[in-house]
């Protein structure tokens, strides 16, 4: 005789069940803020430096990265704010 114990069977496998499936809804992912201002603001730079090659216009890159950040501090704020002003919709369940 062997001390080897046997293949555990597969009805003593627990199965999840329809119960546990709805108990832990997976929350549907969202685009971020800093994530789509950060791409529109390298898209403009690469947009920008595309123009300046072809020599349609003449940049003060000083000037260009002053704008740029300008405009993405300033649609990381609204964003922000959009965001927050969307999540507070939502009924509070009076728990902390």
């Amino acid at each position: 005789m062997s001390n080897v114990d046997p293949a555990p069977d597969s009805y003593t496998k627990e199965t999840p069940t329809a119960e546990s499936a709805t108990t832990d809804p997976i929350a549907p992912a969202t685009t971020r803020v800093g994530t789509v201002v950060w791409g529109l603001v390298v898209l403009a730079l690469a947009v920008l430096i595309i123009i300046a090659q072809l020599g349609v216009v003449t940049l003060n890159g000083t000037y260009v990265l002053i704008g740029l950040m300008i405009g993405a501090g300033a649609a990381l704020v609204v964003g922000g704010l959009l965001s927050a002003r969307k999540r507070d919709n939502e009924p509070t369940t009076g728990k902390s």
